[in-house]
């Protein structure tokens, strides 16, 4: 893009003043090499052709606009790159994407820095935890030792009350077996006795009468 700078020069009373074409220019787009011919078509500053044909002679070059249509412009107002203007404002379309996709990257960089502390805080929280899970199946497991020694003893203490159980019903069953042989035996002596008395009532007269016939027949 070719920025005319116009200096204006006032006389009399007027002060000079130096003003700028403004960079939102428009050239002519031609049917022919010549201003007498038409003008087909006006090209803004920045707008993209393709070159056809040059005629360093005339100073036109033939050129071809979005759309196919074709004309003749001047060729010093083409360039090989795009205007400054339209580089300006690339450029700093550019450079705010690439700061907001650098505040993007800070804020999500915040955002790891957050969430790794976190992870952090939980896996310092997550390895209390574990240290207190791993007591407390420590303990579960002393319990549980001491509950299965417990039971073995307590298996161990009924098995022997059993024993002693089974071994008192043996002494009582013998017991009643003692006392219903000393009542048959007590039975036995005490008709023994009657027996005894018995005869000792029949034979006692006896001796008696037997005595005083003897010593009557003296």
């Amino acid at each position: 893009m070719t920025l005319l700078i116009l200096s204006v020069c006032l006389t009399g009373n007027a002060q000079a003043e130096t003003q700028y074409v403004s960079d939102r220019l428009e050239i002519t787009m031609r049917s022919g090499k010549s201003t007498s011919h038409g003008i087909t078509r006006m090209l803004r500053s920045g707008t993209p052709v393709e070159v056809l044909e040059v005629d360093a002679k005339t100073g036109y070059t033939k050129v071809r606009v979005a759309g196919g249509k074709e004309g003749w412009v001047l060729s010093r107002f083409l360039m090989k790159g795009p205007a400054a203007r339209e580089r300006l404002a690339a450029s700093e379309k550019k450079q705010a994407e690439l700061e907001l996709e650098n505040r993007q990257m800070a804020t999500a960089f915040n955002g790891l820095k957050e969430e790794k502390e976190s992870l952090i805080q939980k896996g310092e929280s997550l390895e209390l935890e574990s240290r207190k899970v791993g007591q407390e199946l420590a303990e579960i497991r002393r319990t549980a030792s001491s509950a299965l020694a417990l039971d073995n003893e307590n298996k161990e203490l009924k098995g022997r009350a059993i024993a002693l159980e089974r071994k008192l019903q043996a002494l009582q069953q013998e017991n009643e077996g003692l006392k219903d042989r000393t009542a048959r035996d007590w039975f036995m002596v005490g008709a023994a006795v009657v027996l005894l008395g018995i005869l000792v009532g029949l034979i006692i007269p006896r001796i008696r009468w037997r005595k005083k016939t003897t010593w009557d027949t003296f």
